[in-house]
């Protein structure tokens, strides 16, 4: 018999930082040369942040991916880790906001007088003596050499990394810069050779040709006016991270903090975890912790969106970033480093950043052959031109123009600029996306699945009604406290709480069984008990029969009926309430308002689910559905056509957020149901379905736009600048209009991304749950 193995394959994802990239053909050369990589499983390169998201196995390491894309013309970087305590606060566009700001202030220097002396003539400016007539003409054209020279050095990087590019076979946008402008400078070289061929030989003729055939101000002002665009570019892309910073800059550089009795100031990034920390009133909160002294006001607003403070005490949990309104608390840190809620939050917002949207792979397929099409472009219409009797200045001129307009930089940012601003505007009202993928996917969502129970409800039910028959209340209480003793489940710990107000010590119980979906059993004193739903006492067949009326009566109230029996009957009957969140009625019929599909999924018993849901006017409700149920009612939807979100809290709703096409968590619930969603609603309301999906929906749009204005700009420049209607219109596009042209797509995408920071959240004002207030009644059969 033949035995096969298969190796154990650990899987590792990095992030490298890459340099060189300027356009979308840079990105799609990059992603390529490392997507070819064996051992490389998915690859993902954002052109804004200059980043690389790499998920590779043990097979390969992290020094072969930065050899293939130094091979492919760029250089890459591990990214370092960040250290424990520390959270880097530098803006990843603010050194290349310097360096092109240096770069176009040489530029104009030397622009503006060589732009003067070779234009001025032609707009009736006076021009000095030694430059006027044939006198003049050597000494004007020897000056724009002069002064042009320096602008191609200050710009280099265009011809340094455009030549390396094009000669490795990945032609981009600085290779089109480069031919174009490298072109004009070549041909005014050649025209200077000529024209003193022209003097030497007296040939007047030669002079009169050439005097006029010096494209030193055009490759001159191509670099210039192409930096000007790259300048304003960075200068927005600032904009770009303004919530990713906002949100670095709410964790305090100091902390103080209690040792041996006494308060000293340290960093930050120093704190550990147990050390004492003394917040005073108006101060940042450095790192997580327990308040163990003091009561206070917290303003949570940066964190969750919630204008109104948190009232805190001992015992109650703050975080990092929050800011202490009015008293003086002293805190144990609990959460240090990048474990911190805050870092945390960064630490999504930047992943998310670094991944690609589904609707970025069309521009990532064009931008792959755009550039060589360019340069086919370019060279086909210029001796189209040349060979149909133009001249050769003409056929140049339509060479350059072709090869500025057409620069990509608009179609490799149409898409990151917006996922940038987007996501961080998300984090700033408490909506936090994992990946672009999930921000583009919540916009196409038609049906919502909720988790009742903490989604829905606010997840703290209240003892409300309590049915007894041959057992006393007291006793009831302690046997129930002690079966729920080792339970987590909201309902076995509001039947605790219940006991502890009614100051009734729990029994203690030799053995505990857990009951998947129905209960929880146990023995005390050799007598077994269960507790748990109506399922659980029909599966053990015990007599309920005079509880049925009872039953009924609850759950039509919205209640959660818990029963208690021993192995034979039924001894009590608790209902059990969780009031609705003041604001889900609200967010639910805005959901159905904008055509959503609302499902509730809930354990809880049916009558008491169709209680809530009719309530809260939900299009289909699922009741007592145990956890491996919800993600076969996710496929079942699918199936149908459906694109589900899955809302929950819970470790039971993890595999259906895993399973649904958007899985979105309460911010409030298990660490496992986090882990599994795509979307996480830090504030725990309902209403911020509506808000991400809203946002979702304006993010898309804005991608859409910017990705039409870049196909739209190449469409109309490129024709116009080949020529194509100058024999019909004698129209014919300048190669410096064309570089300004080109320069200000790319500012116009980045301008029309940060649009998304205007997106405004709908506003809390919501209706009071219909339930009133809680009242327990006690009766006996």
């Amino acid at each position: 018999m033949k035995k096969f193995y298969r190796k154990l394959v650990l899987t590792i994802k990095e992030k490298f930082n890459v340099s060189g990239m300027t356009c979308s053909a840079c990105q799609q050369s990059v992603e390529k040369a490392v997507k070819n990589l064996k051992g490389v499983n998915e690859v993902s390169v954002n052109l804004l942040n200059n980043s690389m998201l790499v998920d590779r196995d043990d097979s390969i390491s992290y020094k072969e991916i930065e050899e293939a894309v130094k091979n492919a013309g760029y250089e890459a970087s591990l990214k370092d880790e960040k250290k424990e305590g520390e959270i880097t606060k530098e803006d990843p566009f603010e050194e290349d906001y310097k360096n092109m700001k240096k770069r176009l202030f040489w530029s104009f220097l030397f622009m503006i007088p060589l732009f003067y002396i070779a234009m001025g003539s032609m707009m009736g400016f006076p021009q000095p003596k030694f430059f006027v007539g044939r006198e003049g003409l050597l000494n004007l054209v020897l000056t724009q050499l002069i002064l042009t020279s320096p602008i191609l050095i200050i710009n280099k990087k265009y011809f340094t990394g455009g030549f390396k590019a094009l000669f490795k076979g990945h032609p981009n946008m600085d290779s089109l810069v480069a031919i174009g402008s490298f072109s004009a400078f070549i041909y005014g070289i050649f025209a200077i050779y000529r024209l003193s061929n022209g003097f030497v030989m007296g040939n007047e003729e030669l002079i009169k040709r050439y005097s006029h055939e010096f494209y030193f101000e055009s490759a001159g002002m191509i670099l210039t006016l192409i930096t000007l665009g790259k300048s304003l570019e960075a200068r927005a892309k600032r904009k770009t991270t303004s919530a990713i910073n906002s949100l670095m800059n709410l964790a305090p550089e100091k902390a103080i903090v209690e040792r041996e009795g006494k308060e000293v100031e340290i960093d930050a990034k120093d704190l550990v975890k147990g050390d004492l920390v003394i917040i005073k009133p108006g101060a940042n909160i450095p790192v997580d912790g327990k308040i163990i002294y003091g009561n206070t006001d917290i303003d949570e607003s940066a964190l969750t969106g919630e204008s109104i403070p948190a009232s805190k005490g001992p015992g109650d949990k703050v975080y990092a970033g929050t800011t202490n309104k009015t008293g003086f608390i002293k805190f144990e840190a609990t959460e240090v480093g990048e474990d911190t809620s805050l870092a945390k939050i960064i630490e999504l917002v930047e992943d998310a950043n670094a991944t690609k949207a589904p609707i970025a792979k069309l521009a990532d397929k064009i931008s792959g052959i755009f550039v060589p099409c360019v340069i086919l472009i370019a060279i086909t219409s210029a001796m189209y031109w040349y060979l149909k009797g133009g001249d050769f200045e003409f056929s140049l001129s339509i060479l350059i123009s072709v090869l500025v307009i057409s620069c990509p930089c608009a179609l490799g940012l149409a898409t990151p600029v917006a996922i940038m601003v987007g996501t961080g505007k998300g984090a700033k009202l408490g909506i936090l996306f994992k990946s672009a993928e999930a921000l583009e996917n919540l916009h196409k969502v038609n049906t919502i699945l909720m988790d009742k129970t903490g989604t829905i409800t606010l997840g703290k039910p209240q003892v409300s009604q309590i049915i007894l028959k041959g057992i006393s209340h007291d006793e009831a209480i302690k046997i129930l406290s002690g079966l729920e003793k080792h339970s987590e489940h909201p309902l076995g710990q509001a039947i605790i709480k219940y006991g502890e107000e009614k100051n009734l010590e729990p029994y203690e119980f030799n053995e505990f069984y857990s009951l998947t979906g129905m209960g929880v059993s146990g023995v005390y004193k050799d007598k077994a008990y269960l507790a748990g739903n109506l399922k659980l006492v029909e599966e053990e067949e015990i007599e309920n029969e005079d509880f049925k009326e009872e039953l009924k009566n609850l759950s039509q109230k919205g209640m959660t009926p818990v029963f208690l029996t021993d192995q034979e009957k039924v001894l009590a009957l608790l209902g059990l309430r969780d009031n609705v969140k003041e604001d889900s009625k609200l967010a639910i019929k805005m959901m159905n308002d904008l055509g959503f599909k609302t499902i509730m999924v809930t354990g809880d018993n049916k009558i008491t689910a169709n209680a809530i849901g009719k309530d809260l006017n939900l299009s289909e409700i699922y009741g007592e559905i145990l956890p491996q149920d919800k993600e076969k009612i996710v496929r079942d939807h699918q199936k149908n056509g459906d694109f589900v979100a899955m809302v929950g809290d819970g470790i039971n709703d993890s595999p259906a957020l895993a399973r649904s096409d958007v899985g979105i968590a309460i911010g409030a619930g298990t660490d496992i149901a986090i882990e599994s969603a795509d979307v996480i609603l830090i504030k725990n309301s309902l209403m911020d379905i509506v808000n991400a999906y809203k946002l979702s929906k304006a993010t898309i749009k804005n991608i859409k736009e910017n990705l039409f204005w870049a196909f739209f700009y190449n469409t109309i420049g490129i024709p116009i600048a080949a020529g194509l209607f100058y024999t019909s219109f004698g129209l014919k596009l300048n190669p410096m209009i064309g570089a300004l042209a080109m320069s200000f797509s790319s500012v116009f995408v980045v301008t029309n991304a940060l649009r998304l920071n205007t997106f405004k959240i709908h506003e809390n004002k919501f209706e009071k749950d219909s339930f009133e207030e809680n009242k327990i009644i006690i009766k006996n059969l």
